[in-house]
């Protein structure tokens, strides 16, 4: 029996440049810059344990939370590789306060801007468990010469690729660049991420919702409502929805993206704009949820159509199948309108 052939990455990246008929290979060669890094992060994450990469630098970003060691690798590692890749004019990092602008002759003159979250649930790396990379790519608004802010602050629909890398019990990289979902799962053996799950779509409903359940005093009336609608209270005896929330956005998008579910973080009374990031982890990942057949809001609009005023901006996120993110976008909108 002949064996079926593999797919790798580079490859199938190269096949769909017909996509875009006004490319050169440019986003082509990015997307592959991205995947070399994200083979070189991986490799980190691995052995981990064994060397001195685990735990905190003494550090704190621009966010205020402590920065780890492999926080730090990631970052560089990206940065590294798209700088010398020369296919992107700048850089926006969600370790970083400002964006990189790149004036190397060859990259200042770039078509591309690349937004980045370097190690997305790293909190979660000293306790060995899924974290990721998340990242988009757009256009650059101005024409030529060093990039500027306003290259950044674009809305989330006009991003030409997003993606993310989950280091797990596989890596796998998932991308879309508009014209649906691919995944691509890496083989150590040959050093290639391969195909694995071609056109990747959500279901329309899930049985789990995920969401820091620890909150749920702080959330709006809408989103307590949907959460006793989801542990079976609102559904008329049927099965109560499983609660599945592991703490890294990757690895719980990851899982309903596959399976089926809604992933919620609701603004609180604490944190009235929400926590997420819009440019580093909710933008891309609404792309890929939307491309898949699934829904992303911020409990009253289309993420993808929020315009950025800032480079750190936060939003509230509820991501997933679309007949949950549906559901619960009702509930709110409901319990805001009040009694009639």
């Amino acid at each position: 029996m002949m064996t079926p052939k593999v797919t790798v990455l580079d490859e199938f990246i190269i096949k769909r440049q017909k996509d875009f008929p006004f490319a050169s290979g440019d986003l082509s060669r990015l997307l592959h810059d991205i995947g070399l890094a994200a083979k070189i992060i991986n490799r980190e994450v691995n052995k981990a344990g064994l060397v001195d990469i685990l735990g905190m630098t003494g550090d704190s970003n621009v966010h205020g939370e402590e920065v780890k060691k492999l926080d730090i690798y990631a970052n560089e590692e990206l940065l590294s590789a798209l700088r010398h890749g020369g296919m992107c004019c700048g850089i926006a990092s969600e370790e970083n306060e400002d964006f990189v602008v790149l004036n190397e002759p060859f990259a200042r003159d770039a078509k591309y801007i690349v937004i980045m979250d370097p190690l997305d649930g790293s909190s979660n790396i000293d306790v060995n468990v899924s974290i990721g990379t998340i990242f988009s790519i757009y256009r650059r608004v101005t024409e030529e010469g060093l990039v500027e802010e306003r290259d950044f602050l674009q809305k989330g629909l006009h991003q030409v690729a997003a993606g993310y890398v989950i280091y797990g019990s596989s890596t796998m990289l998932v991308y879309t660049t508009g014209f649906g979902v691919n995944g691509f799962t890496l083989d150590p053996s040959i050093g290639e991420f391969c195909l694995s799950h071609p056109n990747i779509r959500i279901p329309e409903m899930g049985m789990t919702y995920s969401v820091n359940q620890g909150y749920y005093s702080k959330f709006e009336a809408g989103v307590q409502r949907y959460i006793h609608y989801c542990q079976g209270e609102g559904q008329r005896g049927k099965k109560p929805y499983s609660l599945r929330y592991i703490g890294s956005f990757v690895a719980d998008f990851h899982r309903n993206l596959i399976n089926g579910g809604i992933f919620m973080y609701p603004a609180t009374t604490g944190s009235p704009k929400g926590k997420l990031r819009l440019l580093y982890e909710c933008n891309p990942l609404a792309m890929i949820a939307e491309q898949a057949g699934g829904m992303a809001t911020d409990g009253k609009t289309r993420i993808l159509e929020l315009q950025p005023g800032r480079l750190h901006e936060r939003t509230p996120v509820f991501v997933g199948s679309a007949g949950m993110v549906s559901k619960v976008m009702k509930m709110i909108a409901e319990e805001r309108k009040g009694p009639q």
